[in-house]
């Protein structure tokens, strides 16, 4: 696609680093100065193999409130929130920051999860006035993170973002960009989200001054540090939906019903999860492979597996994400 080649070879050009042309690249020649960026300044993300989902429509609405683990009705123009798609038995389906303006709903999640999401909402289009539709070839974005990513943007922009609600938009550049605060990292962090043709502009634009651009290896330390799950890697349909551990973020216990609210609510009831994703902190250099196995303190006894893995360029060590038991949930 002549929009991502472009992309890329702006990227090449500052010194990225590609396992595969088709996904943003790994770093830009130094981690550890990436890692200071987000952390003291501001780095800027390629975040373009993302999903863009769209609803339109009178009961856009109604039709999603009735299927995700958070209160979509009470959304206003420039309002979001993060939710969970689930099935009956309350088990997740997707994990989704929405976002509404006064015509539609617009959904991003992680990559390579836009078509299961339509496949599983379009069979309840009945008689709803909704349609759904997946922008993923459409919509691109990126993510600036760290300390100034609000200077810069209204640097850039001319727009104010530091008293931003988390999750709610702004839009920017006469409408052809919808400026996002998110929940992806330890420090402030803005998703910036427009046409895909209009991409490899933004990220020049964006790149320069004191904004580093950085790679997945530094953008996957950072969501880890800010425990948020990667759904198909942290989390699964294997999960219900207060085992990811974000509960206060993406459900609501009092919007009433939807697909799957009977089994989170019962759950609720009984006051705890049996295993609940948790952050680590491991003494060792390299990276641990999902699937290690974690035992408690004496050594003896597994309590869970590792699910992600980074690198801490500035801390030392390797921050993880771990599935435990949620006996063994604690500091």
């Amino acid at each position: 696609m002549a929009a991502v080649s472009s992309l890329r070879e702006l990227q090449r050009a500052q010194g990225g680093v590609f396992p595969d042309s088709n996904l943003p690249p790994i770093y830009f020649g130094d981690p550890v100065a990436e890692a200071r960026a987000a952390h003291d300044i501001a780095a800027l993300f390629d975040l373009s193999d993302w999903s863009h989902i769209e609803f339109a429509g009178a009961d856009r609405k109604s039709f999603l409130h009735n299927f995700c683990t958070n209160d979509i009705n009470s959304l206003a123009p420039g309002a979001g929130c993060e939710a969970f798609l689930t099935n009956i038995k309350g088990r997740i389906l997707a994990h989704v920051l929405v976002s509404a303006t006064d015509r539609v709903l617009r959904l991003t999640s992680v990559p390579g999860s836009a078509a299961g999401i339509v496949e599983h909402l379009d069979r309840y289009v009945i008689t709803a006035d909704v349609q759904i539709s997946d922008l993923t070839e459409s919509v691109a974005a990126l993510c600036i993170v760290g300390p100034q990513a609000a200077a810069v943007v209204l640097n850039q922009f001319g727009i104010h973002t530091g008293d931003l609600a988390m999750y709610a938009s702004i839009a920017a550049d006469n409408g052809q960009t919808d400026i996002i605060r998110v929940p992806l990292a330890p420090q402030p962090a803005f998703l910036l989200r427009t046409e895909l043709t209009l991409l490899a502009d933004l990220w020049q634009r964006l790149s320069g001054d004191s904004v580093q651009p950085a790679g997945r290896e530094t953008w996957n330390a950072l969501r880890v540090a800010a425990r948020f799950p990667v759904f198909g890697v942290d989390i699964s349909e294997e999960n219900i939906a207060q085992e990811a551990g974000r509960t206060e973020q993406a459900i609501s216990f009092t919007k009433g019903c939807y697909l799957g609210q009977e089994p989170i609510a019962r759950l609720d009831a009984l006051g705890h999860v049996n295993r609940i994703l948790c952050s680590l902190r491991l003494a060792t250099s390299d990276p641990v492979a999902p699937g290690t196995t974690v035992f408690d303190e004496a050594g003896d006894q597994e309590v869970g597996s590792i699910t992600s893995s980074a690198i801490d360029h500035l801390a030392g060590g390797v921050v993880a994400l771990a599935m435990l038991k949620a006996s063994s949930a604690r500091p």
